[in-house]
């Protein structure tokens, strides 16, 4: 079974994770020669929908849809939300549900690959450097906090 972290890549197809590490390679390397525009595309990481958050989101909504229809119009709509949780449930345990590929193809990234192009832009920016020697005031910036702070 794979890990929390790469489960999800594990179950891309080799082409599909190619092409978002390339995506990523360029967008690095578009921000290597703009680093004034660097805050801006960490602020649009924070607020991109991971796969796992899609897949969350479309499952509630067509089993919460289903569940309504059921109620209102017939009940073989409670077919709908049994299929919807039975491949969450997949996903789940083994990283991988049908519509897992779709999502991947339009380009939906796991919270890893969203961290790795963070992490890459914080290094770009020099959120990794030591001044003064001070490593760890270096890590602590990296990872957005500052010493005695909350």
């Amino acid at each position: 079974m794979a890990t929390t972290a790469n489960r999800v890549s594990a179950q891309t197809s080799d082409e599909i994770n190619r092409r978002l590490r390339w995506q990523m390679e360029e967008r690095l390397a578009y921000y290597e020669a703009h680093p004034d525009q660097i805050d801006a595309r960490l602020a649009e990481l924070d607020r991109e929908w991971d796969v796992e958050r899609t897949l969350e989101a479309n499952a509630s909504t067509l089993a919460f849809t289903g569940t309504v229809l059921a109620a209102t119009v017939d009940r073989r709509w409670l077919a709908l939300p049994a299929v919807v949780t039975g491949f969450l449930f997949q996903h789940a345990v083994q990283g991988w549900c049908p519509p897992l590929p779709i999502l991947r193809r339009l380009g939906f990234r796991t919270a890893e690959e969203i961290n790795q192009e963070r992490y890459a832009l914080k290094a770009l920016r020099g959120d990794f450097e030591a001044k003064d020697g001070n490593r760890f005031d270096a890590v602590l910036r990296a990872v957005g906090l500052r010493r005695g702070s909350p």
